[in-house]
């Protein structure tokens, strides 16, 4: 399809004044660094929602992305929007002020500057008086650079703050290690769990014993012990299931993955130890990769352990001379092992 000019434009939106099938996006996410009320998801829908009203606009879609920042746009209902208007069922996009919509320069400025108009829709980002209905839009690029600015400079600073916790030890995750929980007075600080930690020492026992994760999954699915996605869920920590539990909810509990079984293995934060900065990660892109264990930034003694550090070591020993792939002999993974008294 040719692009639209800009005589077409404008023709095309003088003829839908009063009649537009207008969408409300709404955006929210912790790199926004919103305070108050207006931030909320709710407010943002309702403060557009009323001004649609006023303007006499029907609103026909409602599009909001919690938690999801701006530099992301494959955001789930930001892509639904988009769609609905190539099925030409939307020629009006409202947003509180530009960076709801992105703050990635190029390709908020692609759906602005080319997208938008292509498709016959007008752009409205409220509270920054962007209208591309209007000739007052030439402020919108450096709106996106300044957007995309800001974004970059918390990312910098959200990352030099997760470094410095990570020098200093302190557990930064979301959810602690299975066999842990997080400390209700200080949450970057670990404290057993002494509901799932037999587990974890059932789970060292094994291998101490010369068997390998496949042998250990068999074992725990044996003896009926549910998984660590179970016992977040039965907790209120996370609302997610295995694809066992969805193929079966009363056994799928009891199906351990194996690679949940070897990375147990590998974290050192069983021996007392916190181990930090383990991918890595590149601004608008994300996490690029997982990092070697030798590039971590490993802090030891922040808790008390559930193994001792000689232990742990025969286990990563054994794990880095693992059998070649087509081998079945499953203890052979653990060949030469001392058994632990």
């Amino acid at each position: 399809m040719a692009m639209m000019n800009e005589m077409e434009y404008r023709t095309i939106g003088s003829a839908l004044a009063g009649g537009y099938r207008a969408a409300v996006y709404c955006r929210l996410s912790k790199d926004d660094d919103l305070q108050g009320e207006s931030a909320s998801i709710a407010n943002q829908r309702d403060m557009l929602e009323k001004y649609c009203e006023k303007q006499g606009w029907e609103v026909v879609a409602v599009y909001q992305d919690d938690g999801f920042t701006g530099l992301n746009m494959e955001r789930p209902d930001l892509q639904r929007m988009l769609r609905a208007i190539e099925r030409r069922q939307i020629n009006l996009v409202i947003t509180k002020d530009l960076s709801r919509l992105g703050r990635n320069y190029l390709q908020t400025g692609h759906l602005i500057e080319d997208f938008f108009p292509r498709n016959g829709v007008r752009y409205i980002a409220m509270n920054d008086g962007i209208d591309t209905l209007r000739d007052n839009n030439d402020i919108a690029p450096f709106k996106n650079i300044l957007n995309e600015m800001y974004s970059k400079d918390i990312s910098k600073k959200v990352h030099s703050s997760y470094l410095l916790k990570a020098q200093k030890g302190q557990f930064t995750g979301c959810l602690a290690p299975f066999g842990y929980r997080k400390d209700p007075e200080d949450k970057n600080h670990l404290l057993i769990d002494e509901e799932t930690a037999p587990i974890v020492r059932l789970i060292f026992g094994y291998a101490l014993n010369g068997h390998g994760p496949n042998y250990i999954r068999r074992r725990l699915e044996e003896e009926k012990i549910p998984c660590p996605t179970w016992w977040n869920r039965e907790r209120g920590l996370r609302n997610t299931r295995t694809k066992w539990e969805k193929k079966d909810p009363e056994n799928g509990r009891y199906m351990w993955d194996f690679s949940v079984i070897k990375d147990l293995l590998m974290n050192p934060v069983y021996t007392g130890a916190i181990a930090s900065q383990k991918k890595d990660y590149r601004f608008k892109i994300g996490t690029i990769g997982e990092k070697k264990p030798e590039d971590w930034i490993v802090v030891e003694g922040q808790h008390e352990p559930l193994i001792d550090r000689m232990s742990f070591d025969i286990v990563q020993n054994k794990l880095k001379s693992r059998q070649r792939p087509g081998q079945t002999n499953e203890i052979s993974l653990f060949a030469g092992l001392i058994k632990c008294g």
